[in-house]
């Protein structure tokens, strides 16, 4: 198995078996991560390569950007979610100006909103994970209880 493969193999896996809220930072992650590569798209000479690095990651991006939309429920999560929702569609808005317009404003705007929402999420997880109780010093669940 190649080294591309392997790694495959480990994203594949480690998407199926997280945690909700883990996959929600993945997802953030992973937008970051294309709307960094759509950035480093300004950088080439070649008009073919600096306009595909540019809009296929910005579509990549977007595309997480909706799924993160559309896994919000409105219903359960009131003004927040909303909120959210809208934030989702205004990045989305600024990332089709960008790839448009060949500009970095709005894809730099982006990354610093979504850094904004996975430390805010990151810092979420963390304090549930603080509030949870530790089994580990009664050997297993039943014998804690």
């Amino acid at each position: 198995m190649n080294q591309n493969s392997a790694w495959q193999s480990y994203h594949r896996v480690s998407t199926h078996t997280a945690p909700p809220g883990q996959l929600v930072l993945m997802l953030f992650d992973g937008a970051i991560r294309f709307c960094n590569q759509a950035l480093s798209g300004f950088n080439h000479e070649d008009p073919l390569q600096f306009n595909q690095t540019i809009n296929n990651n910005v579509l990549r991006a977007q595309n997480i950007l909706q799924e993160l939309s559309q896994s919000l429920d409105l219903q359960q999560g009131g003004e927040l979610a909303s909120t959210l929702r809208r934030l989702y569609d205004y990045m989305d808005r600024r990332l089709t100006e960008s790839n448009l317009h060949k500009t970095a404003d709005g894809i730099e705007e982006t990354i610093t909103r979504l850094g904004t929402l996975r430390s805010a999420w990151q810092q979420m997880l963390a304090q549930q994970a603080a509030t949870v109780p530790q089994y580990e010093s009664c050997g297993s669940l039943s014998a804690c209880v």
